[in-house]
C-alpha cells in the first residue's frame, strides 16, 4: 500500500525509515551516503533533515507492507518564485528484500499523481548513471537531460561515478 506520510505519522515511522535507508545504503544505493554508515546518521537524516520539511515544501510517500515501511520517495517543491510549476523527485528507496515487486513504480506513480494535483507540470531528478532506477524512470516516461561525469562518490570505495539528470513533462 502506498500512502503519503503526514507530519503526525512521522515519529512512529522513524525506525522503519532509518532501517530502510541504512539497508539501501549498505546494499550500494547511491543516495548521498557512503560506508561506513552508522544508524545514528540514518536516523538524523530523517529526524533532522526530512521530518522538519514535510508539509513545508516536501511530501513524503511510503510503501507499506506488513505494517512496515519498505519503500519511500520525496516530492520537493521548487523554492524559487520563477519555478512554481516544478518539483524534484528525491530518495526513491525500496528495501533490498522488497525489490522487483513494483513498489518503486507504484511510489513514483503516487508521487506523479500528487504532483499533478498540486498543479506541477515538470518533474526533475538525478540518479547514478546506469543504475536500475534509471531504467525505471525512463520506463515511466522520464527523458534524459544529460550526464555529469564524476558527480558522486561510490558507496563502497573512493571512486567517483557519473550522474544522469532526467525530467518529465506532466500533461
Amino acid at each position: 500500500m502506498i500512502r503519503r506520510l503526514e507530519r503526525a505519522a512521522l515519529p512512529e515511522a522513524l525506525e522503519d525509515l532509518t532501517g530502510l535507508l541504512r539497508d539501501c545504503v549498505q546494499a550500494g544505493a547511491s543516495v548521498g551516503f557512503v560506508l561506513p554508515f552508522p544508524v545514528s546518521e540514518a536516523r538524523a537524516y530523517w529526524a533532522d533533515q526530512v521530518f522538519p520539511s514535510v508539509g513545508r515544501g516536501v511530501e513524503l510517500f511510503a510503501a507499506c507492507y506488513g505494517g512496515r515501511v519498505v519503500g519511500t520517495v520525496h516530492l520537493a517543491m521548487a523554492a524559487m518564485p520563477n519555478q512554481p510549476h516544478r518539483a524534484d523527485v528525491a530518495k526513491l528507496l525500496v528495501h533490498p528484500d522488497a525489490r522487483r515487486q513494483g513498489l518503486g513504480r507504484a511510489l513514483m506513480q503516487a508521487l506523479e499523481a500528487r504532483a499533478r494535483e498540486l498543479g506541477k507540470t515538470l518533474l526533475v531528478l538525478d540518479t547514478r548513471s546506469g543504475d536500475p532506477s534509471q531504467a525505471l524512470y525512463q520506463g515511466l516516461g522520464f527523458q534524459v537531460a544529460g550526464e555529469i561525469p564524476n558527480y558522486c562518490r561510490n558507496t563502497f570505495e573512493e571512486l567517483y561515478e557519473p550522474t544522469t539528470y532526467l525530467y518529465k513533462v506532466l500533461a
